[in-house]
């Protein structure tokens, strides 16, 4: 496979995953995705632009996770090729796998030691600071956000015409309550009478 072809259909990827990720209404995530042209086949990188404290994530706001970790099993980490990167992977399961691990630290393998002692042995101290931060990143939401309560879509709003349209009167009269003998019995009831007025001539 050429170099421009690869490039090209990582660009082609990117595009339509983000495309589809636009029109989601929990995605609105502080943070930088970098991409190499070996992507879909190498992970990106993930950084938080605002600093967080957690225990996977470093100081300078790179994120320390598994689905990010290039593909294949790693002895040292101890972690399964299932459990890192794959082709298979996108911008939308790293995306719901931060924020999984955004509510369930790994503190077993931690990017923040501190953080990850906090979190283990002085909890309460540690959800403060967690409040703080998230108090402190309010001010940078977009004046027209309105955060999601719900990962699933909202309804279509329903038009007050749709009901009223389909029982409005016709001027048809029809006949619910008659059936397909009914139908053939007027039509024989008809043939006789033509018959009847034939004779008559």
């Amino acid at each position: 496979m050429s170099s421009r072809h690869a490039v090209g259909g990582a660009k082609h990827r990117l595009m339509s995953e983000m495309q589809n990720l636009a029109k989601e209404k929990w995605v609105n995530i502080d943070a930088e995705m970098t991409f190499t042209e070996e992507y879909p086949y190498q992970p990106p990188t993930f950084r938080f632009l605002l600093p967080i404290y957690h225990p996977n994530i470093y100081p300078d706001g790179k994120l320390c996770i598994s689905i990010l970790h290039n593909p294949g099993d790693d002895i040292t980490s101890g972690e399964q090729a299932s459990e890192r990167w794959s082709p298979l992977q996108g911008v939308e399961s790293v995306l719901r796998s931060v924020l999984l691990l955004l509510d369930d630290p790994e503190i077993n393998s931690p990017a923040n030691v501190d953080a990850s002692v906090c979190y283990r042995d002085e909890r309460s101290v540690y959800d403060k600071r967690a409040r703080e931060t998230v108090e402190k990143s309010k001010a940078d939401i977009p004046a027209d956000f309105e955060m999601p309560t719900s990962l699933e879509p909202p309804p279509p709003p329903k038009s007050a015409d749709d009901d009223a349209e389909f029982w409005a009167e016709s001027d048809e009269e029809l006949d619910f309550g008659g059936s397909d003998t009914d139908d053939a019995e007027d039509f024989d009831d008809d043939a006789e009478d033509n018959s009847d007025d034939d004779d008559i001539r």
